[in-house]
């Protein structure tokens, strides 16, 4: 996390915002402080910048128009949806057009036969879900945000979630995509195809590209038969490398569970004062476990996992007995940020990932580390895969604390490298992790990754000062 960044990006001209109007409408250009104010930020704190115009296009012919426009005008074009992305992905650094994509909010196709969906990048995660499994079907990906978070926001960042473990993340979905390119041209990458190797895989390229490269417009993605059930349990540990070694154990029996989530004793107890679920307050970690399927099949997997815990010293294990039960233990996870967010007026969420046996080491790092710099970091995450979520809590106005969280997470990024993982598992890179991705990937990564924005986006309109600038 770098250390906060404030800017004011230069009004535009008259000039650019009639022909913005005469593009997309009068009521859909925001360029007053009062309009624009909202959209100068987005989920990650520090992070603000005010841009010159808010414009809301309602079709893909209409963000051509705008973005053809911003490119003969030299105007910074930055895509967004809700605004719900964890690393700044849709702060406009340099100013310019925020292109506000929730306009654009149809579910175009639900296909059983074909088991793939078509929609808009407006439809939320939650929406599509709903109406997949309205037809019988499931659309894995899960990101926390769900409920707002668009599906043309999860495609841009990749966003993960907590089925990633056994089903992947929202790469592994997009089978198609319409988006424009920074010089307006629209292209259709894949189709409805899950088999397709004509050409360069530019749909897996725009997928987790952060709006550098194009502005998705639609989107074509796989749908499953959805389970037949669910059910998940709970075990409560003496400490985190105890519930790691559960982790292992579980993988290693040949388990690859739906579920499999950790929270830290911090997060247990913020948890608990928040929601009163009922949760222990005396243990040092708790494992959410859980998967889906046949119901018979579901419940002997959850026997055995809840075996795997007790044989590795877990202090208390239960199973849900129904669906109410098993949906309250997610919510034990799900309401963890809004939790820890009491602590303090910002809440700072990060991730990063590591190899999986690694989980309870880079835990204990984190502990050093905010110990070191004297700030109050929780973890909870994907122990199934990995990816941890260290949240640091500070109070508003505190410059100094800003500063060590700032510090801290620097070196929280660079444990996770040194353990052979990554600064970033799902939330993505934007601002907010720029500073080390030359670390992370090298020099000529980078400079190839710049040559790859320029064939797309030669006048450098589309999200700059972030990935690929």
């Amino acid at each position: 996390m770098p250390a906060k960044t404030t800017a004011t990006g230069e009004p535009l001209d008259a000039a650019t915002l009639r022909e913005l109007r005469a593009i997309v409408g009068a009521e859909h250009v925001r360029h007053a402080d009062g309009d624009v104010t909202p959209y100068a930020r987005d989920a990650t704190p520090l992070f603000r910048a005010r841009p010159g115009a808010v414009v809301h296009p309602a079709s893909t012919e209409e963000v051509a128009a705008v973005l053809r426009l911003a490119g003969a005008r030299g105007v910074p074009v930055v895509p967004r949806g809700a605004g719900s992305n964890l690393c700044s992905a849709t702060v406009p650094l340099q100013g310019g057009i925020v292109l506000v994509l929730t306009r654009l909010d149809r579910i175009l196709e639900i296909s059983a036969e074909e088991l793939l969906a078509v929609c808009q990048p407006g439809v939320t995660s939650a929406a599509l879900a709903d109406a997949a499994a309205a037809h019988g079907l499931l659309y894995a990906p899960d990101p926390g945000s769900r409920s707002v978070a668009t599906i043309g926001g999860t495609v841009a960042t990749c966003a993960g979630g907590l089925r990633g473990l056994k089903y992947g993340v929202t790469r592994n979905y997009v089978l198609g995509l319409e988006a424009v390119l920074g010089t307006g041209e629209v292209i259709r990458t894949g189709g409805r195809l899950w088999k397709d190797v004509a050409g360069y895989d530019l749909t897996r390229l725009l997928t987790g590209s952060e709006g550098t490269l194009g502005v998705i417009t639609e989107v074509t993605l796989a749908l499953l038969p959805a389970p037949e059930t669910a059910g998940n349990g709970l075990a409560y540990f003496p400490t985190l490398a105890d519930a790691g070694r559960a982790v292992t154990r579980v993988i290693a029996a040949g388990i690859v569970p739906a579920t499999l989530e950790f929270l830290d004793a911090r997060c247990v107890d913020a948890v608990e004062q928040h929601a009163r679920l009922g949760l222990r307050r005396d243990a040092g970690a708790l494992l959410i476990f859980g998967d889906d399927g046949e119901p018979a099949a579901v419940a002997q997997r959850l026997d055995r996992m809840a075996e795997l815990c007790r044989d590795t010293g877990a202090i208390e294990v239960s199973v849900a007995g129904h669906a109410a039960e098993s949906e309250a233990l997610l919510a034990a996870r799900r309401c963890t940020l809004p939790a820890l967010s009491r602590l303090g007026s910002i809440t700072i969420l990060e991730d990063v990932g590591v190899p999986r046996p690694r989980i309870a080491e880079m835990v204990g790092h984190i502990e050093d580390i905010a110990q070191r710099h004297d700030v109050t970091i929780a973890t909870f995450g994907h122990a199934g895969d990995g990816n941890l979520h260290p949240t640091c809590v500070i109070d508003k106005g505190d410059d100094a604390a800003g500063e060590r969280a700032h510090d801290a997470f620097g070196e929280i990024f660079r444990t996770a490298m040194r353990l052979g993982g990554t600064i970033t598992g799902e939330h993505g890179v934007g601002a907010a992790k720029l500073p080390y991705l030359t670390e992370r990937l090298g020099a000529a990564q980078i400079d190839l990754q710049r040559r790859i924005k320029a064939a797309f986006d030669p006048a450098g309109i589309l999200n700059p000062g972030k990935a690929g600038s």
